[in-house]
């Protein structure tokens, strides 16, 4: 760990701990590098949970091939309060969100992209998506921040995805916010 490296700053899943975002980036290479052909969605998304004291953001990266396999990891940030406020809570979340997709810097990105480029006529695609916790159900207490976060995440070229197409947010990253 590099010496300006904050923990906060490191990934994780079942296989890795103290992954930087470098090396996830790496890992994500390697997965689609598997298959030149594939059809990749780059999903990232938070989630967040009160707890007695303190309260638990976890940010999920999920690389699809679709039909054939993921690869994923966490980011993990705890907040030393309970953040009892919904539209606080969910703006963290996505500025969560949005700080891991800004570390897929055009160069990167392109680099991705790069990948699957000499492959679109046989169907290769490479799509990412900015999971949101939210829904825009008449019942659900979030819906009216849909279009507040929903534009923050557009503004940064990531295609928004809300519940109940949101599952990276919703689904995996909440599995570990218990």
């Amino acid at each position: 760990m590099k010496k300006n490296e904050a923990y906060h700053d490191l990934f994780q899943n079942l296989q890795e701990n103290g992954m930087s975002f470098d090396q996830v980036f790496d890992r994500i290479v390697t997965f689609m590098k598997l298959d030149p052909n594939g059809n990749y969605r780059l999903m990232v998304g938070t989630d967040s949970q009160v707890h007695k004291s303190t309260t638990v953001f976890i940010t999920g990266l999920v690389i699809q091939n679709k039909g054939n396999g993921v690869w994923a990891c966490i980011k993990k940030v705890v907040i030393p309060r309970k953040m009892t406020h919904l539209h606080e809570r969910i703006s963290l979340e996505l500025s969560l969100t949005e700080e891991v997709v800004s570390m897929f810097t055009e160069e990167r990105k392109n680099e991705l992209i790069n990948l699957v480029l000499p492959n679109i006529y046989q169907g290769a695609t490479f799509t990412m998506e900015g999971h949101i916790d939210i829904g825009a159900g008449k019942r659900n207490k979030t819906s009216e921040f849909v279009k507040e976060m929903v534009t923050r995440i557009e503004s940064m070229g990531v295609e928004p995805k809300i519940k109940p197409n949101a599952f990276v947010a919703s689904s995996y990253a909440n599995r570990y916010t218990k």
